[in-house]
C-alpha cells in the first residue's frame, strides 16, 4: 500500500503545488454543490424542482391541482420499482438539466423525454390501479375498454395536472416559491458591515 502511494504522490518540489491546487480543486467543487443545492434532490419536496426558474409554470399548475393533495414531483416524474432505479434516474436527469442550464440551452418550451413519459405512464398506472380494476366502472365502460388501453393516460387527461402548459408566459403571474441566495449568511453580513 505504501508502495502504491509513493508511486502516485508527485515528486518533492511539485508536492506543495499539486497539494493547494487539489485543495482549491476540492474547494470550489464544494461550493458548487452548496450553490447548487445538491442535497435538496435527495429529497421529495416539490420546492426541489424551483430551484430552477424554468420550472415554475410546472409547480404552480401542479400545486393548483387535485394532485398537489396526494402526490409530489417524484412520484409522477421518477420510477419507483426500486431505490437504486429511482436514484439512478434522479440523477441522470439532474445531470442533463444542470448541463442544460449551465449552458443557458434551456427552451422556452418545455417537453416531456421519452423516457419520462414512459415513467410518469407506469406512475399513473401504479396509483390509480384500483379505478382500472374497478368492475362497477368496467360496467359503465365496457364498451370504451379499446380506448383505454394501449395509450397514454394523457391523451384523454389533458389537463393533469399541468394543465396545458408549456411555457413560463403561460403563467406569468404564477405564486411559486423562489429559491433563496446561494451567497453563504458569514459573507452576505461581511458585505453589509463594509458598505
Amino acid at each position: 500500500m505504501s508502495k502504491l502511494l509513493k508511486n502516485l504522490s508527485p515528486p518533492g518540489k511539485w508536492r506543495i503545488p499539486v497539494i493547494l491546487i487539489s485543495g482549491l480543486v476540492a474547494g470550489l467543487f464544494l461550493y458548487l454543490a452548496y450553490i447548487s443545492r445538491v442535497a435538496s434532490y435527495l429529497s421529495d419536496d416539490p420546492s426541489t424542482c424551483m430551484n430552477c426558474h424554468i420550472m415554475a409554470p410546472q409547480h404552480a399548475t401542479w400545486s393548483h391541482s387535485s394532485h398537489r393533495e396526494k402526490t409530489n414531483c417524484n412520484d409522477c416524474h421518477v420510477p419507483h420499482n426500486n431505490v437504486f432505479n429511482k436514484y439512478f434516474f434522479k440523477a441522470k436527469d439532474g445531470i442533463r438539466h444542470a448541463t442544460i442550464f449551465t449552458l443557458r440551452k434551456e427552451p422556452q418550451v418545455i417537453f416531456i423525454k421519452e423516457e419520462g413519459q414512459k415513467v410518469v405512464q407506469e406512475n399513473c398506472i401504479r396509483c390509480h390501479m384500483d379505478l382500472l380494476r374497478d368492475d362497477k366502472l368496467h360496467h359503465y365502460t365496457s364498451l370504451y375498454q379499446h380506448e383505454r388501453t394501449g395509450r397514454p393516460c394523457w391523451d384523454c387527461h389533458r389537463e393533469t395536472p399541468h394543465g396545458r402548459v408549456n411555457s413560463i408566459s403561460s403563467v406569468p403571474y404564477a405564486r411559486v416559491p423562489v429559491p433563496g441566495s446561494p451567497v453563504p449568511s458569514w459573507l452576505r453580513k461581511n458585505s453589509k458591515k463594509t458598505k
